[in-house]
């Protein structure tokens, strides 16, 4: 009887566990996709890409990432790296690359499209691609700076228009940068082929030769050593810059301040070139959600307002305010010289070619 009450025991025991084992709530699995830490987005951009350091820590402090840049030269070169590496991508978004190599990014197909919210606030000039590839970030415009004292003490009224540049009163005032090797040389260089035409360009440099014009090989030459302006120290008062030079020289000028730029822009029809830079998402990233708030982020006001005073570029978007000395003193053209990205893809190595032959022959 003792040895049957046991088992009856048992039975009663292992029913009990067995229904509280089925009431029990199964245990709940950790979670596999929610990242340990932060995620990380590569963003590929040319050397001169600047921003604050708060702008970018809010924007990885809101989305939980970490973003590491990844400088990959001039923007000719940045470009090459990108399209190379199409089929194992370095980056997850591309910065800088502009106007004068857009269509060559394209035809490589190293975007994938994102049409942004902020679009519907860039104006239509700067969006140049339909299919949302590569979205408008910055602008900035190629224009001939002038040594305001140097006019002044010479009475010599500063030019106005490419055409007077030939005058033999600009004899040996220019400089200009080579532009097979420095971008806004060759800003400078489509700026002659809009205004006078691809058929006659080289005949207004082989004036601007005779007329002893000094070829560099970049900006900083050209503004830092060959130029009189108040950054240089060279002789010669006129140079191929931006029109956010004069700006600048105001931001970066010692206390005392002076009470205007010592320098200015020559922003007559024609006379300066505009240069778009865009960001795109490349092909491939495995960040796709990521890679696009990042690229709301630089179409954001914070990333655009920050801009002007890190990269001396304009804001893409319509309404960011600028700082005091943009609006003082940069000058605008009403009708900066235009040409196409597909015929600058076409033809730019063949200009670049004519314009060697013509002027340093």
């Amino acid at each position: 009887m003792k040895h049957r009450s046991r088992i009856t025991r048992l039975m009663v025991f292992a029913v009990l566990v067995s229904a509280c084992a089925q009431a029990a709530p199964p245990p709940t699995a950790a979670p596999t996709d929610t990242p340990s830490g932060p995620q990380t987005l590569t963003v590929m951009t040319h050397d001169s890409f600047a921003a604050s350091e708060d702008v970018i820590a809010a924007f990885e402090q809101a989305n939980n990432a970490k973003i590491t840049f990844l400088k990959s030269g001039d923007t000719g070169a940045a470009l090459n790296k990108a399209i190379l590496s199409k089929d194992a991508p370095l980056a997850d978004v591309f910065y800088g690359v502009d106007n004068t190599f857009l269509s060559r990014a394209l035809d490589a197909g190293i975007f994938e499209p994102y049409a942004s919210p902020a679009l519907s606030r860039i104006p239509a000039d700067l969006r140049l691609d339909a299919e949302n590839r590569a979205l408008p970030v910055d602008y900035g415009d190629v224009c001939l700076n002038y040594d305001k004292a140097y006019f002044e003490d010479k009475r010599l009224p500063p030019p106005q228009t490419l055409e007077d540049l030939v005058k033999p009163e600009y004899k040996s005032l220019l400089v200009v940068e080579n532009p097979a090797t420095s971008s806004p040389g060759l800003a400078f260089l489509l700026a002659t082929v809009a205004h006078f035409g691809p058929d006659q360009f080289i005949d207004y440099w082989e004036q601007l030769a005779a007329n002893e014009v000094k070829v560099v090989d970049g900006w900083e030459t050209a503004y830092y050593t060959d130029f009189s302006g108040s950054s240089g120290k060279g002789p010669r008062p006129l140079v191929v810059s931006y029109a956010s030079s004069p700006p600048a020289e105001m931001i970066f000028a010692p206390d005392p301040k002076p009470d205007e730029a010592p320098t200015a822009s020559v922003v007559g029809p024609g006379a300066c070139f505009r240069q778009i830079e865009f960001v795109g998402i490349l092909g491939g990233t495995k960040s796709r959600a990521l890679a696009e708030k990042w690229v709301d982020f630089m179409l954001s006001e914070p990333f655009q307002a920050d801009m002007p005073t890190q990269m001396f570029v304009f804001p893409a978007v319509q309404g960011v305010k600028l700082p005091d000395e943009f609006v003082q003193w940069a000058q605008t053209p009403e009708a900066p010289a235009a040409v196409s990205p597909a015929d600058i893809a076409l033809h730019r190595e063949a200009w670049i070619e004519a314009w060697t032959d013509a002027v340093l022959k």
